[in-house]
């Protein structure tokens, strides 16, 4: 049950992102990774290490599962890091685990703490930082191909 302070909805259009502040610990998401599975094909991989990638930003990712109906992934950005603005062609959902991000739309500010949850909408132009002292960790979820498309407004 999520209780009406914890769920902001910030609207731009035809567009809104979701904030929704979780318990940082919520079995339900963070547990075995059993507990939610999808219909046609449960996906539960077994505890082990996962293959982190670097990349030249030094960001750090590793890919959880990745076919045509969607992209889950781990990432890691060092504090300090600014997302240059851009959009995907899928919907996009982020958990936070570690850090504190900085998510700007419309002008208006706000912040996702660990086990807060935002939502982006497809084609959503994205404004990001990672605010906090230490880096920033995440869970990511696209429901689509991953694309990459630098904003140009």
């Amino acid at each position: 049950m999520v209780n009406c302070r914890d769920l902001t909805i910030a609207r731009r259009g035809k567009h809104e992102t979701i904030f929704l502040a979780l318990p940082a610990c919520t079995p339900s998401l963070v547990g075995s990774g059993c507990e939610h599975r999808k219909i046609r094909q449960a996906a539960c991989k077994p505890r082990s290490p996962v293959k982190w990638e670097k990349a030249a930003n030094g960001s750090e990712s590793a890919t959880l599962r990745e076919d045509p109906e969607g992209v889950e992934l781990l990432a890691r950005y060092p504090a300090g890091h600014i997302f240059p603005p851009h959009w995907h062609s899928a919907n996009e959902r982020v958990v936070l685990t570690e850090g504190r991000i900085s998510m700007e739309e419309n002008g208006e500010r706000q912040f996702l703490e660990p086990g807060g949850y935002a939502y982006m909408p497809a084609k959503q132009v994205q404004r990001m930082k990672c605010v906090s002292e230490t880096r920033c960790s995440f869970y990511v979820f696209w429901d689509g191909p991953l694309d990459f498309h630098p904003a140009t407004d």
